[in-house]
């Protein structure tokens, strides 16, 4: 039994969606092609890692993840070098790789993507681009990516990543078997931070704030 003046651990986690990346005014599709930051981005991630700082405890340990992809990978730096810690990058947290239509405009891959199927098997659908990851290859991995982060003890965490990774790391999260994921979809804007808490006395894992862009200028 518990004693009443025990402390409750609590781990918080904040998941950031990397900012603007310039295949997005360029009109390409990102994936695992390897686009930087724009101006704005940079601007952004400077934003973000002020939101945190001021967030995040004065002490304590603080533990920065992130994609190895660059836009990712410099706005994780931005932060970690806000907060004074290093960084572990992890390709798990990469966005979907989109095989041959990586870099290539949008129509491109609008002109050859086909839409899963209503019902059935989405996650391991097929989408008609040579080289492309199907969904269930991006959830496994990104299962498996915050499975090693929630291995640490460390009270607090930053996830650097990106859109659609972020879908499958809070399905993670609140347990959603990775088999009932195909239907899961959550909307993350560039630049957003989703807090994520939990704690060793009820054990729930709460989604706090979706998608914050309030930091945002």
């Amino acid at each position: 039994m518990r004693d009443a003046l025990e402390e409750v651990w609590v781990r918080t986690l904040y998941v950031v969606t990397h900012p603007e990346a310039t295949h997005h005014v360029d009109g390409l599709v990102g994936g695992w092609f390897d686009s930087d930051l724009t101006g704005q981005g940079l601007a952004h991630a400077g934003q973000i890692a002020d939101a945190l700082a001021g967030r995040l405890p004065s002490h304590g340990v603080v533990e920065v993840f992130s994609s190895d992809l660059l836009r990712a990978r410099r706005t994780a730096e931005v932060v970690a070098d806000r907060l004074a810690v290093r960084v572990v990058f992890d390709a798990a947290l990469r966005e979907k790789s989109f095989g041959e239509a990586g870099g290539r405009p949008k129509a491109w891959l609008e002109e050859r993507f086909v839409p899963p199927p209503a019902s059935g098997e989405r996650l391991r659908h097929d989408e008609g681009v040579p080289g492309a990851e199907t969904r269930w290859e991006l959830a496994v991995r990104a299962y498996a990516a915050l499975d090693r982060i929630l291995q640490s003890k460390a009270e607090h965490q930053v996830v650097v990543t990106h859109g659609g990774t972020a879908t499958f790391l809070l399905a993670a999260w609140i347990g959603m078997p990775i088999g009932a994921a195909g239907l899961v979809g959550f909307q993350f804007s560039s630049g957003g931070i989703t807090l994520l808490r939990e704690d060793d006395r009820v054990h729930s894992r709460r989604v706090v704030q979706l998608n914050d862009v309030g930091h945002l200028t």
